[in-house]
């Protein structure tokens, strides 16, 4: 018979060959989390974010210096930097109205779609009424239909009632569009929340707006503030639905920078200033909810 010894004996070469293996693959896992990842990490955003520091500074050069050399040519003659691009496109009337109803486009096309579709998502989640289910599912096929496919009927339709060129068409143009998504997502985030939870409120005398305003709405922060960004990115950076249902006293700036370059075709001295005006409000916007984001893309991945 074998001793205790004996077995303690036999199975130490095979424990700390295990142990060596771990502290190998530690060492491995350690050395990749390290500084060479880092470092691979931040090349990675500078490159992403070279095409927006050329734009800015092409927007602060003059149209002389952009025709005769590339905008890396700055950092060797500094001087060439100017703000006059800047002060010919806050001249141009074209520019800064359609900044502005981009503007009264996109902030009341987000602000509806994220509460439309939190009342809607926390109806489907936890209101029962009849055919609940058939009315979601008809909700979610919405989502495979084309903006394409709706064009120009939904145009025919705002040309008899007179919504065809105004910024609230636009405006509902992307409502329509957006809460299919935006009920989808948030009726899956609020079908988590905790039955008991929802049960205990109600005990405590909570209505369902008042338990939707102060129970819901807290917990689906992040899964709100996600919807949020993504609409709003969608609809500032939308030139599709802007060509078809805008005139020249409603289109946003997709449009109108379109416009000029069709128009004059070598103003770069208004058209790189208001390019990056147009692409650097979107990441503003993102990075000062990022935080919120992050938090709502992984509690949806977890649950």
């Amino acid at each position: 018979m074998t001793t205790a010894a004996e077995s303690v004996g036999k199975a130490a070469p095979a424990d700390m060959t295990v142990k060596a293996r771990q502290s190998l693959g530690s060492k491995i896992t350690e050395k990749l989390s390290g500084g060479l990842v880092r470092v691979f990490l931040i090349l990675v955003g500078l490159f992403w974010l070279v095409p927006t520091i050329g734009l800015l500074i092409s927007s602060l050069r003059a149209p002389e210096d952009m025709s005769a050399s590339g905008w890396w040519k700055v950092f060797a003659k500094p001087s060439q930097l100017t703000f006059e691009s800047y002060r010919k496109l806050l001249e141009n009337g074209d520019i800064t109205h359609s900044l502005l109803n981009t503007v009264l486009i996109t902030v009341p096309a987000t602000i509806l779609v994220v509460v439309i579709g939190s009342l809607a998502g926390y109806a489907f989640a936890w209101m029962e009424f009849p055919g609940r289910d058939w009315w979601f599912l008809g909700v979610v096929s919405l989502l495979v239909v084309p903006v394409q496919v709706a064009l120009i009927p939904i145009a025919e339709l705002f040309g008899r009632i007179g919504l065809f060129g105004t910024i609230f068409g636009v405006i509902l143009f992307h409502v329509g569009f957006g809460l299919p998504f935006a009920v989808f997502l948030l009726r899956n985030f609020f079908a988590e929340i905790p039955r008991e939870l929802l049960e205990a409120a109600r005990l405590d005398g909570a209505g369902e707006l008042r338990l939707f305003a102060r129970v819901v709405m807290p917990l689906g922060g992040p899964a709100i503030a996600s919807l949020g960004i993504f609409q709003f990115l969608w609809v500032w950076n939308d030139m599709l639905v802007a060509l078809v249902f805008t005139k020249s006293d409603s289109q946003p700036i997709t449009v109108a920078l379109q416009t000029q370059v069709r128009q004059f075709g070598n103003n770069i001295d208004v058209l790189a200033p208001g390019a990056f005006i147009s692409m650097v409000i979107p990441l503003a916007v993102f990075f000062a909810f990022q935080r919120q984001f992050v938090t709502g893309v992984m509690a949806g991945a977890v649950k």
